[in-house]
């Protein structure tokens, strides 16, 4: 068994599998609230801070990618207060943590439908991209008004405007049309509050994805448990459908 990692070290080839993208469901934040007898935008709040933490852990660690599910294409259904809360967080958080990307080499990067969101945030998530465009450190791409299943739709929408050339259709030639082409498939995706659900996330991208889900709520995760699920995988056999020798 390799060594336990902790919080704040680096991974390094050496020491064995590691993953290179992680991919993040965070559940529980309204629960977390409701749970404590607070309003459900008071764990929003909460969750955001528990964001930042796991981004720098991951980047400290040493992880290139890191996907968090922020705001699906399912989510407005949600209460207006609720969605209006959300969506002043992601563009305080956006514009308030610039120098915090900047001091850590983070790049930002989206995935979703930008049309579909408001027009300040979507010039929000502009701006912050263009502006950490260069960065060479951890990747950080914010699922925002984010569906696999409309990330798909929109794809096939692409290639029908602008198909292969060579008229060659391949899963090759179609990752070219998905929200972030160069990003390669989450080695891992952590799910928190004990949900047993893939949840419309990187449907396309998550075929051989390993899942790590924590009983905890979103809120209560912390950069330890990201560790001890990092770990967890890197004691996993992956065969993507094959036998091992």
């Amino acid at each position: 068994m390799p060594a336990k990692q902790t919080a704040g070290s680096k991974f390094s080839p050496e020491e064995g599998r590691f993953p290179a993208h992680i991919g993040v469901i965070m559940d529980g934040n309204g629960r977390w609230a409701v749970r404590r007898g607070r309003v459900r935008t008071q764990g929003h709040l909460e969750g955001l801070k528990t964001a930042k933490k796991i981004v720098k852990a991951a980047s400290d660690m040493g992880i290139s990618y890191l996907t968090l599910y922020v705001f699906s294409t399912e989510n407005w259904k949600r209460t207006a207060e609720e969605v209006g809360f959300i969506m002043g967080l992601v563009k305080q958080y956006l514009s308030a943590e610039l120098d915090f990307f900047r001091q850590n080499r983070i790049r930002i990067r989206h995935a979703g439908d930008a049309r579909g969101l408001p027009p300040e945030i979507a010039g929000e998530i502009r701006a912050v991209c263009d502006d950490t465009r260069d960065f060479a450190g951890l990747q950080v791409i914010l699922a925002l008004n984010y569906g696999g299943r409309d990330e798909i739709i929109r794809g096939i929408k692409r290639l029908l405007e602008a198909p292969p050339s060579g008229g060659e259709f391949t899963e090759a030639s179609f990752r070219q049309y998905l929200d972030n082409p160069d990003v390669p498939d989450p080695d891992l995706i952590i799910r928190t509050a004990g949900e047993m659900r893939i949840s419309n996330f990187l449907l396309w991208e998550g075929a051989y994805t390993e899942y790590w889900v924590s009983e905890k709520m979103w809120p209560d995760f912390t950069e330890d448990d990201l560790a001890a699920a990092i770990e967890r995988f890197r004691g996993r056999e992956r065969r993507y459908g094959g036998v091992q020798g």
